[in-house]
């Protein structure tokens, strides 16, 4: 009785600290086996539940959470159960709670949940003795971070579980013993093979779908409306037949190119760079025509441990026939150069994604991914063993074949880098583009008196500056801060502040590590002025509304500074309603439109779409007027902005009373009408420096020209010879004439002046 007393206190206990109890009601048995038809109680520290079938037991379902961090983009984890049989092998997932905010409103959480699932299947049992590498999942354009952390919790869960020895006979370390093998690509190896033995072996990789596969596909989908709008065709006629190839593999480069092609293109690759070969037939275009408006091959994507790239015209050669005996015609065949911020490992697996497109109305499209995978051939490989010294004195690990649900502990550390580790080392080119665009811009702002004295060099600086920001940083790589961020943060350090999280997205990283330390030098301005994709966006558009002679609208000064407090009231809003849901908090930041405007490119329904784009075409006649009234992440910054110790923009005595022109020409009006500038509001957009130095625009330093040319005259032989009086200048022909009276009364204003002339 005292036994039995003490087993149940236990296992309350074990469940207390798990949240499995909370969440398998939202799942069935059959949910991770086929036909499986109730759950057992759960067992052991932390919790498994044994899966039955009768009385036949299927497996475990476990929480993901209590095995591996599973904190995702959001600062919350993402609690997946994961159904494994007992030899280790994943049998299915199910996503129960998230607080992603990209998946709340934005990539569809089918999307997602689709590029987890590609787990199912896969053996664990070899990953955790250290034998295989784990597997990669399908990246999701706009949500890596979250995918990654998603499969990178399902992995490590299953890898710790195992080692536990209570699945799978799995031990409590892995198997150290097997000495590491490198791989290399052997470009020593060349011959010319047919077709038939090219595809047969696996080096040339085939998709096939049929029209009625991809209309299951979308039926299945649960898009109604990508349902209702089925391919024409019979379901047996080929909707797209594709072939992919990695040309820069000797053997298949020459089968595929002949000689010379191969040739032409070994001096083409750079070190690092892959080529493919991608060959299509049936009624949809693996190319489509998105590359001929915007340069950009949408529709295929490679992806590689963590890292995607889709390929642009300038990566593109396209060809007519293929070498290889045998080889069928096809409707278009493409040679793709890897781009040189993508590397791609030739001796690991790597997926090719192909983007099926559907439309369900006036504009708005559905989508399917559909996967080919490609492992190159051994033959065309070389591995080395590296001899491994052991130490004599060393422990050899024991399996364990059993062990009792009571003393099960987790293995403190697997031996694996961190994710953001992996992550970081995914991305070395688009950190050090990122990191040269910082020091680039830091340039500019510790330089900018002398880039402002050169107005044109300083616009098209800038314009060139705005360009790669909207351009690289914001719609090719992503890396759109929102106030998300913010909330995210803040909630972060309230609830237990954890560095992973945050290191997850390193390009996010670096500019709001970067964007903090500016607000100690200037401000907002730094991030809301030049690093800011979607304040890019609009000042551009605004530019060319500009050159296409669109009227402005000035908004009357009263009225604006009523206006500009609307975004600190959204950001309170927001702040207060985080502190009761984080969840609901990101919900409503779709206030602001990057998601819409730049994570996804448009890719939405209707209303975001709408919102987005009413707010850069009210931006067309109010230069940034999302940012002066209702950017609630402009209003976070500003607010420890105050903070500032530096004050970089000089001001004139003029300034303000009785001149005018700064205030007046300030894009964001962010001058007062007594010629204060509020930093709160300012973006550092510099114009205004501009001013500060032309001796032809501004009042005060028109009168210091005029006071200097004068002096210049005065002090001129001619003009002490011929007797040129004070209305008067010496001409090149040394002939003395008379002052306009505008300039005269300039002059005659610059001679009581007795202002002060900072920094000439």
């Amino acid at each position: 009785m005292i036994v039995a007393v003490g087993v149940t206190l236990w296992t309350s206990a074990a469940l207390a600290a798990s949240d499995l109890v909370t969440y398998l009601p939202k799942a069935q048995p059959s949910d991770f086996f086929a036909n499986a038809d109730r759950f057992g109680p759960p067992q052991g520290d932390p919790p498994i539940v044994p899966v039955y079938r009768g009385d036949q037991l299927q497996g475990f379902v476990y929480l993901n959470s209590d095995f591996a961090n599973s904190v995702g983009y959001s600062g919350k984890p993402i609690h997946i159960l994961v159904g494994i049989d007992p030899d280790g092998t994943v049998r299915g997932l199910k996503l129960v709670d998230h607080k992603e905010p990209i998946v709340l409103i934005g990539i569809p959480q089918p999307r997602i949940v689709a590029a987890l699932n590609s787990l199912i299947g896969k053996d664990m049992k070899p990953i955790a003795q250290g034998a295989e590498r784990p597997p990669q999942v399908d990246i999701v354009s706009g949500a890596t971070v979250t995918v990654l952390v998603m499969s990178d919790s399902v992995v490590r869960s299953a890898v710790r579980l195992i080692r536990t020895g209570r699945i799978g006979g799995g031990s409590a370390a892995p198997a150290a013993a097997l000495p590491p093998v490198t791989k290399t690509l052997d470009l020593g190896q060349s011959e010319i093979r047919d077709w038939a033995s090219l595809v047969g072996d696996g080096s040339v990789r085939r998709l096939h779908l049929t029209i009625g596969e991809v209309n299951d596909a979308f039926a299945k989908s649960g898009n109604t409306a990508a349902a209702q709008n089925p391919e024409a065709g019979q379901a047996d006629d080929t909707f797209v037949d594709l072939y992919v190839a990695l040309a820069s593999a000797p053997t298949i480069g020459r089968s595929l190119l002949g000689d010379d092609g191969y040739e032409r293109l070994k001096e083409r690759l750079q070190p690092g760079q892959q080529a493919i070969i991608i060959a299509g037939d049936g009624v949809y275009s693996f190319k489509g025509s998105a590359y001929v408006r915007g340069g950009i091959f949408d529709r295929v994507e490679i992806l590689q441990e963590g890292s995607s790239t889709r390929f642009r015209d300038r990566n593109h050669t396209r060809l007519g026939t293929l070498a290889a005996a045998g080889a069928p015609d096809f409707r278009e065949i493409g040679l793709f150069v890897t781009p040189p911020e993508f590397t791609l490992d030739p001796t690991q697996p790597w997926e090719l994604q192909l983007l099926v497109q559907r439309n369900v109305g006036g504009r708005d499209k559905a989508f399917l991914t559909f996967d080919l995978d490609y492992n190159l051939p051994d033959r065309y490989l070389r591995r080395e063993q590296r001899a491994v010294t052991v130490p004599s004195n060393a422990p050899v690990p024991a399996t364990q074949t059993s062990v009792p649900a009571a003393q099960v502990s987790l293995p403190a550390d697997d031996g694996e880098e961190p994710l953001w580790m992996r992550i970081w080392r995914s991305q070395p080119v688009s950190i050090a583009i990122a990191a040269i665009a910082l020091v680039v811009l830091t340039a500019i702002f510790f330089f900018q008196n002398i880039l402002v004295r050169r107005p044109t060099l300083y616009t098209w600086v800038r314009r060139f500056y705005l360009a790669f920001v909207l351009i690289w940083l914001g719609w090719y790589a992503n890396a759109q801060l929102s106030v998300v961020n913010v909330v995210t943060f803040i909630n972060a350090l309230v609830t237990g502040f954890h560095w992973e999280f945050f290191l997850a997205a390193p390009l996010i990283f670096i500019l709001w590590s970067a964007s903090a330390a500016a607000l100690l030098f200037w401000g907002r301005g730094p991030f809301c002025g030049w690093l800011c994709p979607f304040g890019a966006l609009q000042e551009l558009t605004n530019t060319v509304a500009k050159w296409l002679k669109v009227p402005q609208i000035t908004v009357p000064w009263g009225l604006h500074e009523r206006l500009w407090p609307i975004k600190y009231v959204i950001f309170l809003a927001l702040f207060g309603l985080s502190l009761y849901s984080v969840a609901l908090a990101e919900t409503f930041a779709e206030v602001e439109p990057f998601k819409t405007a730049i994570i996804l490119k448009f890719a939405r329904s209707w209303p975001f779409v709408a919102y987005a784009g009413g707010l850069l075409f009210i931006g067309l006649f109010i230069e940034r007027f999302f940012c002066r009234y209702l950017c609630p992440l402009g209003a976070a910054l500003a607010i420890p902005g105050r903070i500032r110790t530096f004050e970089w923009l000089r001001r004139w005595k003029e300034c303000g009373s009785p001149c005018q022109r700064c205030a007046k020409e300030c894009p964001v009006q962010s001058i007062h009408p007594e010629g204060h500038i509020n930093v709160n509001e300012c973006i550092y957009c510099m114009h205004c420096q501009e001013l500060y130095y032309d001796d032809q625009r501004c009042p005060h330093m028109i009168q210091v020209r005029l006071k200097r040319e004068k002096f210049q005259a005065m002090s001129s032989p001619s003009m002490r010879a011929g007797g040129a009086g004070p209305n008067t200048i010496i001409t090149h022909a040394g002939k003395p004439v008379p002052l306009p009276a505008t300039a005269r009364s300039q002059v005659l204003t610059s001679r009581s002046h007795k202002g002060d002339e900072h920094g000439q």
